[in-house]
Parts: C-alpha cells; sequence; structure tokens
C-alpha cells in the first residue's frame, strides 16, 4: 500500500468530497471549506479545508459565525498534514477547544489476516432492532467508562434510515453483552470505516476486539470496499498494527461551543 497515495485519495474521497454521514445532515461546500451542517443537536463540522497562511484566518472566522448564527457546537476535524502548519494553533486562538487525538490508520482489506476466533461462549449478534442497539450501548458504556446517551439517536436512526450503509454488532456472552461495534459504507468510495469498537473490562485479552475488526471487515469485503479505515485510540492502535493497519498521520476534534 502506498501511503502517499492513499491518504490522497482518503481526503479526496472521504472529505474534499464526503457525503452526509447521518439522515437530515448535509453537506455544504463554500470557498475552501467543506462542511456538515447536522440535524439538532447531531453532529456538524468542518470535515475538509484546503487553507494556506493568507485565507486560514478569515475562513475559521466564517465557519464560526456560521454556525454561531445557528447556535450549533460544532467541530473542525484536523488532521496532522492539513494547511497551513498552524491550523490547530489558529482554532486554539479563535476558541476552540482540543480534544484527544487519534491516530487516522488504513488498511487495504486484501492485506488483511483472516479473522480470530472467539473465546468459548462468546458469539456475535447483529444489531436489527432498537433492543440491540441498547445491548450494544450497554457494553460501550462500560467499555468506554461513559454515557451512551449522546450515540443512542443516532444509531437508533441509523437503524431506522440508512441500515444499507451501517452494520452493527454486539458479542454475547451468553445473555450479557460485553462488546459492540460498527461499520460504515460510504457510497461511491473506496473506504469502510470502522468505529465504536471496545470491549467490557472483565473480557479485554480474549480476542473479541480482533473478531470485532475481522467480522466488519469481511462484511466491507462481501460491499467491495478496497480498504478500511479507524480513527484509532492509543489503546486500539497496537491491536490494528499488528492485524496489519498503517497509521498515517493523526486527527484532532477541535469543538467550538457557542
Amino acid at each position: 500500500m502506498d501511503a502517499s497515495e492513499v491518504l490522497a485519495l482518503f481526503d479526496r474521497q472521504m472529505r474534499r468530497d464526503a457525503l452526509p454521514d447521518a439522515p437530515g445532515a448535509g453537506i455544504e461546500r463554500v470557498g475552501k471549506v467543506v462542511r456538515q451542517v447536522g440535524v439538532k443537536g447531531g453532529w456538524s463540522a468542518v470535515v475538509w479545508s484546503g487553507l494556506d497562511a493568507a485565507t486560514a484566518r478569515s475562513a475559521i472566522a466564517e465557519q464560526v459565525q456560521f454556525f454561531a448564527e445557528l447556535g450549533r457546537e460544532f467541530e473542525w476535524k484536523h488532521y496532522s498534514h492539513d494547511q497551513p502548519d498552524n491550523l490547530g494553533e489558529l482554532l486554539l486562538a479563535a476558541g476552540f477547544e482540543a480534544g484527544s487525538g487519534e491516530a487516522l490508520m488504513i488498511a487495504r482489506i486484501a492485506d488483511l489476516p483472516d479473522g480470530g476466533g472467539l473465546p468459548e461462549g462468546v458469539r456475535l449478534h447483529p444489531v436489527t432492532t432498537p433492543a440491540d442497539v441498547e445491548l450494544m450501548l450497554s457494553a460501550h458504556e462500560e467499555a468506554f467508562e461513559t454515557t451512551a446517551d449522546w450515540l443512542r439517536p443516532s444509531l437508533l436512526d441509523m437503524l431506522a434510515e440508512s441500515p444499507g450503509t451501517v452494520s452493527m454488532v454486539v458479542a454475547m456472552a451468553g445473555d450479557v453483552p460485553v462488546g459492540g461495534a460498527r461499520l460504515e459504507l460510504h457510497p461511491g468510495t473506496e473506504f469502510a470505516s470502522l468505529w465504536g469498537g471496545g470491549t467490557v473490562p472483565a473480557w479485554r485479552g480474549r480476542g473479541i476486539y480482533r473478531a470485532l475488526v475481522a467480522h466488519r471487515v469481511e462484511v466491507a469485503a462481501q460491499h467491495g470496499y478496497r480498504y478500511v479505515q479507524v480513527d484509532a485510540s492509543d489503546e486500539s492502535r497496537p491491536i490494528l498494527h499488528r492485524l496489519g493497519f498503517t497509521a498515517l498521520g493523526t486527527t484532532t476534534p477541535y469543538v467550538y461551543k457557542p
């Protein structure tokens, strides 16, 4: 895999030519900025920008004003190769708050190994009903030690309105959810993306996370996708690296709250 070519392809297909990632959201292209305007309570963000030292400050101010007039919090999804080099500093100076950075990791599906097995007594259950979503969210909350209330509406909307572009699965140990994850398919691109993969603490180190990755990669391959992409945490990065994913940079959420 040629890292520079794949990164350029990712920028073009997944960012510059992005499609809305949720029902009701819209993509707008204003000058050298591509933004998503989500439904009220949904995710709004700048997903791509082609700025330089001469245009960055004014473009940032324009986006702040636009979303402030809507009364919306929004994210500037910043990648380490974005220009200008001090874009992150300019966002902070404009009042944004930086979140935790993650590694942008991509793998060519053809290069990935076959999936690993699950521990005895654990099975993967497809998420197809609202009750299944609750099982998945239960595992998510325990795995990430956080509330999933913000995620519930989005997952229910995806399940109801975009079932062909999302595949969710929960790992069950008997009747207990012990892990969960989702795959998002991006029509018109060569990329599928992995989100939310996590295992509850008591079941870690037994191959469940790897099995969740392998299951989603298989689904992506069945739909004809060439690459899978992950925004990987520090915990996930070494596992994904061993599986064959390559880190192509970092991504940091800069959030503006009006």
